[in-house]
């Protein structure tokens, strides 16, 4: 078997040494190289190739979003994971990152203790998966994506309330900043957005998010009142539904009931809330993401409300799981690329 070859970049010896136990225990990884800062790693990537690279954000000489900036510039190619903290400085970091190119990343456990335990190195373990055998799986699914049939006989709905509810997960990050800049401040609808994210990390993204686009963005709060031309994002460790109010409006509900499949948000539990909405059309949306999250929850609504489904193609997608699977049901209306996405939202909710 051949084995993906990682480099892994961190200041700190001791967590070299648990990334490296990490990802040599697996037997379709192998580190093949370790740097202390950015500038060592700049120095090994512009000499070699490595199928993915594990990133620190914090480090000397060259922090982790000065790496990436300095390999977007010369335009040296590679696959980034990083490796951050959930401060408020960490995640804010962590969100320009994805923007100069990481694909994901991890949460850095605040101790050497919990590095060595299994959450952090399941999390370690899926994520590389998942993103080194995008290519792999993309070429599959490209190629039976023409086998995909869309949902040709049920047309938007004209006119009438709607709301727009997207989910995705891993890639998300990175693949939102190329749909939320590009809806118009005025869309004639809400939007709830579930990405998977810990605590910590979503209010960074929606701020971040905010700052960038014209449409208003915040985290979700507790007793939000739904206004069109803005996006709620569901906060990192708490499943969000839309709830109806007597007077007509609808608001923002968050709960902490165990997490659906590990996930906490879980984008299921969205779509199943919006069952009881008074809007005459869900528009889904369904991104880039591992597994298969969002699609019950979708076929779950269909059944109650008229719902309107875009998905992301597998061309463009860093993990064709969450698209792939609910494509494959038959409901969806449209597969489209990434840089598509916001205006076939925008094309069918409208302006004010």
């Amino acid at each position: 078997m051949i084995k993906r070859n990682i480099l892994v970049v961190d200041d700190s010896a001791l967590m070299r040494r648990v990334i490296c136990d990490i990802i040599n225990s697996e037997e379709t990884f192998q580190v093949t190289d370790t740097c202390r800062d950015g500038l060592e790693a700049y120095e090994k990537l512009k000499a070699n190739k490595y199928d993915g690279v594990v990133l620190d954000v914090n480090m000397p000489r060259m922090s982790g979003l000065e790496l990436l900036e300095r390999l977007q510039k010369e335009k040296i190619k590679a696959t980034v994971i990083m490796v951050s903290t959930e401060t408020t400085k960490d995640a804010e970091v962590t969100m320009l990152a994805m923007e100069r190119g990481a694909v994901d990343f991890v949460e850095k456990p605040m101790n050497i203790i919990e590095a060595k335990g299994d959450t952090f190195k399941e999390r370690v373990v899926s994520v590389l998966k998942a993103v080194l055998s995008t290519t792999k799986v993309n070429q599959s699914s490209m190629a039976g994506a023409g086998r995909i049939t869309l949902r040709k006989t049920v047309q938007p709905v004209r006119g009438g309330n709607k709301i727009v509810a997207l989910a995705c997960s891993t890639g998300g990050p990175k693949a939102l900043q190329s749909v939320i800049p590009y809806l118009p401040k005025n869309l004639d609808a809400p939007m709830v957005l579930v990405q998977h994210m810990p605590a910590g990390f979503t209010k960074s993204m929606a701020d971040r998010l905010n700052e960038v686009s014209p449409i208003k963005v915040k985290e979700a709060e507790e007793g939000d009142i739904l206004e069109k031309g803005k996006v709620y994002i569901a906060p990192g460790g708490k499943h969000m539904e839309v709830k109806k109010c007597p007077d007509g409006r609808h608001k923002i509900q968050l709960n902490e009931m165990p997490p659906i499949g590990g996930l906490r948000p879980c984008a299921n539990i969205t779509y199943d809330s919006l069952r009881g909405c008074g809007y005459d059309e869900v528009v889904c949306v369904v991104l880039t993401g591992m597994g298969a999250d969002g699609t019950n929850g979708i076929l779950s609504l269909a059944k109650s409300k008229p719902v309107y489904v875009i998905a992301q193609d597998a061309a463009t997608c860093v993990v064709y799981g969450m698209p792939k699977a609910i494509a494959e049901t038959g409901i969806v209306n449209e597969v489209v690329p990434l840089t598509e996405i916001a205006q076939r939202i925008t094309k069918n909710v409208g302006v004010q």
